[in-house]
């Protein structure tokens, strides 16, 4: 009775303390509550007494929780066991990586040949299945039945020795038989038993795998499985491939019992498609040896790579049978070191090839032929093709005797060319300009902080300008014809011959309100042309007025010069009229050059032959 009436008490106290709780619990989130909420809140509580915490028991042992031990699962092992799920390349900590192991290299110019080998697909493409060439080996289970005469049905294992055991039959020795052979070599072995009445049938199931070791200069050496009939390749690609650096393409050993059973040669492979035919055995060690002779080639060959060459193989004729060079190479570069001095030779193809190299050569092939037939193009109003090629030497008018053209259409009398050398040149000189134009801008002296803050401003400006003047392309137009007469210059390669086409119009542009081509008229001048392209603008230039003509020759006037004076200023079909912009800078320096560098920009490198 007595232990009745405590275990009663005991659950009034945890009821009232249960209450107290809540109660508490509620006024902690509410800062003032009223007496009839309060008197609400203890029915609820005792209500909730009555109703299922009465039936509940409270025990020390019965505390619920959710804290688990880091990287713990929801479904732990109850027994203890350790987790056999992979780790699918995460690194425990503190265990080595390839990042820690192996020293930062730079990335190679000129990769090793056939290093692309190992990204291919050996270890990811594999065939689960067996093929013909395989080699039964210990542990291989073949599946045998006999019906007729005799019924027998089972799955046998191949023992150590290399045999399987059929009652009544014997031994029967299949090791390092092709699996396209096993069963004719068990029906000919059961057939000298059983020779009438008895029908065999003799199937290999699976296939044991092997235990290999890489070893030697390789990313990642050490122990990996595989099938007996897998090659070379694949282990080394299961050991992250060679190491370009230090390992070799040539010398890879297959190590059994101390002794080397095949070697691997990825250059025969690369080339000619051969690899060891072999079937590896459990225990067996691909040796990747170090690098040997290297040279590299450069540049010029469809293969550009490091080479590894034996001491044999040290010359010009084995390099170029793998280099392959391009189609129009001729001479070949050789440099490196002889009896510790600087060696270097220039030889054509035919004499490179005798040449002894010595490791360490770097090799390049040149395409060093002396061009004698130009390609010289043609543009602008003309019929026929729009190249011809001509014989070193051939001068302008010789190619215009075969060029069609249209006298009613093309304007025969104002030819110019467009020539590379002549726009490199400018461009040359727009960039000197525009160097002196910065050096004058940055090493102007300051006298005072005022004149800083405005010299700082313009000198943005400038730098801005100076951006969008490097972005020209110079047309390195020369000017061949004047008056009717035509240059008989010598023509250079990949020249073009622009034969303009006949017009009836005067362009104006620049700093005009509305630029625009006009018809022309004889009467006109420039004070016309400008108005009729709306006029000037605001920070035009009308003191020198740029007329570009239709041959490509540059002359400057005025609106106060007269056209009628100087036939040389004589407006005609097809001129440009461009209206310069007026620079307005504090720098008189800055000035002389941003001008200079607007002029030779206006005019995209046209030059007079004479």
């Amino acid at each position: 009775m007595q232990s009745t009436s405590i275990k009663k008490t005991l659950k009034r106290l945890t009821l009232a303390a249960c209450a107290t709780s809540l109660l508490f619990a509620y006024v902690g989130t509410a800062s003032a509550q009223s007496m009839e909420q309060l008197q609400q809140l203890r029915e609820r509580a005792q209500q909730s007494q009555s109703s299922g915490i009465a039936n509940q028991s409270v025990s020390p042992l019965s505390i619920s929780t959710q804290r688990t031990l880091p990287g713990a699962s929801g479904s732990a092992n109850a027994m203890g066991q350790f987790s056999t799920q992979p780790r699918n390349g995460v690194n425990l900590p503190g265990e080595p990586t390839i990042d820690t192991v192996f020293p930062a290299q730079a990335p190679m110019e000129n990769p090793p040949f056939a290093a692309n080998l190992f990204i291919g697909g050996f270890e990811s493409e594999r065939s689960t299945g067996l093929n013909d060439n395989y080699l039964v080996a210990p542990g291989d289970k073949i599946s045998i039945w006999l019906w007729g005469a005799v019924n027998f049905s089972d799955v046998v294992t191949v023992d150590n020795q290399g045999n399987i055991f059929i009652p009544n039959i014997g031994p029967i020795r299949v090791a390092n038989t092709p699996a396209g052979s096993v069963n004719q070599t068990v029906t000919a072995k059961i057939r000298q038993v059983y020779t009438n009445d008895v029908n065999v049938y003799v199937n290999l199931l699976t296939s044991t795998p092997v235990s290999i070791f890489v070893s030697g200069p390789v990313l990642r050496p050490g122990q990996y499985a595989g099938l007996a009939s897998d090659s070379v390749l694949y282990y080394l690609k299961r050991a992250g491939g060679i190491d370009f650096q230090r390992g070799s393409f040539r010398q890879i050993d297959v190590v059994r019992n101390g002794k080397v059973v095949a070697t691997a040669d990825l250059y025969a492979f690369f080339r000619n498609g051969k690899l060891p035919q072999m079937s590896f055995k459990d225990g067996d060690t691909i040796l990747v040896h170090p690098i040997g002779n290297t040279i590299v080639v450069e540049t010029g060959a469809r293969n550009s790579f490091t080479f590894e060459f034996l001491n044999e193989e040290l010359n010009g004729g084995v390099v170029n049978y793998f280099a392959r060079p391009g189609e129009f190479s001729s001479h070949a570069s050789v440099s490196g070191i002889r009896n510790n001095k600087q060696f270097a030779r220039y030889l054509s193809l035919d004499e490179f090839a005798s040449l002894e190299l010595s490791a360490g050569d770097t090799v390049e092939y040149l395409a060093d032929h002396e061009p004698q037939i130009y390609r010289i193009n043609v543009a602008g109003a003309f019929a026929g093709a729009s190249q011809i090629m001509v014989d070193k030497g051939t001068r302008l008018i010789d190619v215009l005797d075969h060029i069609e053209a249209d006298t009613a259409l093309s304007d025969t009398q104002n030819i110019y060319l467009l020539r590379e050398s002549v726009a490199v040149k400018q461009k040359e000189i727009i960039e000197e300009g525009l160097q002196r134009l910065e050096r004058s801008i940055y090493t102007a002296p300051i006298s005072s902080t005022g004149e800083g803050a405005i010299r700082a401003q313009e000198a943005q400006l400038v730098a801005d300008f100076i951006a969008r003047a490097r972005q020209i392309e110079p047309q390195g137009r020369v000017v061949v014809s004047e008056n009717g007469d035509i240059a008989n210059i010598l023509l250079e390669p990949n020249d073009t011959i622009v034969i303009p086409e006949v017009t009836d119009l005067v362009h104006v542009g620049g700093e005009v309100l509305l630029p625009q081509s006009v018809v022309f008229n004889p009467e006109a001048t420039t004070e016309d042309y400008v108005a009729w392209a709306g006029g000037f603008t605001e920070r035009a230039e009308d003191e020198r007025i740029l007329i570009v003509r239709k041959n490509g020759n540059v002359t400057f006037t005025s609106i106060n010069s007269s056209f009628l004076a100087s036939n040389d200023s004589k407006l005609e079909p097809g001129d440009q009229i461009i209206v310069l912009p007026a620079i307005d800078t504090k720098l008189l320096q800055a000035v002389k050059d941003i001008t200079q560098i607007v002029y030779q920009i206006a005019i995209a490198a046209n030059v007079a032959t004479n």
